[in-house]
């Protein structure tokens, strides 16, 4: 299977269209006040559920080809034609690439291009979806003891890489989506390229990579949608600071937060 073809897996909708419905009845201010609100609360339900379906699409690709046949063909033949093709194929650069569209938030904030948050609020809301993700990841990985393909580790399923890097592309699509759909096309290409390089460097079968695509995308989509509430309820009367620390160890890199209180 070429690269093109696993590209394919990764396709996503980076935007829902929802029509508007037009009303022409002369009815009373209050009535058409009342009309506009629910809309615009059904508009919001719709967009939740549609923008939840994506990443629950591919989660369930990843769940399900654990015990269909056909699609645990699929990984294997895929993983086949990788190793038959580009044998001894080996490269570091997914270990770097799958934090480049956080990176990218805070670069250009940095430029002068404002996103949709302030610094303290993206922090928090990556940081969440850190978390999310990490819990997600971690608990699949020692349930489900999945074999790489090379062998390594029974910790296959999901793709951490891939969960890390579309959580991070999610990121940046829900902060510059208003600025330039490229800046998020940018990112998620980042990620899926990720993805690609964890199945041609023999660490991840396909399905592994799908999953965590979506367990990413899940993970940011669910920090924006609890966090507003997490801030009314737990910072009313405080002001924080917050600031993003690299860190290397064991071979290893990522980003630490640092944030403190102040009443």
């Amino acid at each position: 299977m070429t690269k093109t073809s696993l590209v394919k897996y990764f396709s996503l909708s980076l935007s829902l269209l929802f029509s508007n419905l037009c009303f022409a009845q002369h009815n009373l201010q209050l009535q058409n006040k009342d009309s506009l609100q629910l809309k615009a609360q059904n508009c919001k339900k719709i967009t939740v559920v549609g923008a939840i379906a994506i990443p629950t699409f591919f989660i369930g690709y990843g769940i399900i080809a654990q015990g269909n046949n056909g699609l645990r063909k699929l990984d294997k033949s895929t993983h086949n034609s990788i190793i038959t093709n580009h044998p001894g194929y080996k490269t570091k650069v997914d270990n770097y690439i799958q934090f480049t569209p956080a990176v990218a938030v805070y670069g250009l904030n940095a430029l002068g291009i404002k996103g949709k948050n302030n610094f303290v609020d993206r922090t928090m809301i990556y940081a969440l979806s850190n978390i999310v993700s990490t819990v997600f990841s971690y608990t699949l990985k020692h349930t489900t003891k999945v074999t790489r393909p090379d062998g390594s580790a029974n910790n296959s399923f999901p793709s951490g890489h891939t969960t890390t890097a579309f959580a991070a592309a999610a990121f940046l699509h829900h902060e510059y989506k208003k600025v330039s759909p490229w800046i998020a096309v940018a990112g998620y290409a980042a990620a899926t390229t990720t993805s690609i390089l964890r199945v041609y460097n023999n660490k991840h079968w396909v399905s592994d990579v799908v999953a965590g695509a979506g367990f990413g995308i899940l993970s940011t989509k669910l920090a924006y949608l609890v966090y507003p509430a997490i801030k009314r309820n737990l910072f009313k009367k405080k002001t924080m600071n917050a600031m993003i620390i690299p860190y290397y160890k064991n071979g290893g890199g990522g980003f630490a937060l640092v944030y403190s209180f102040k009443k």
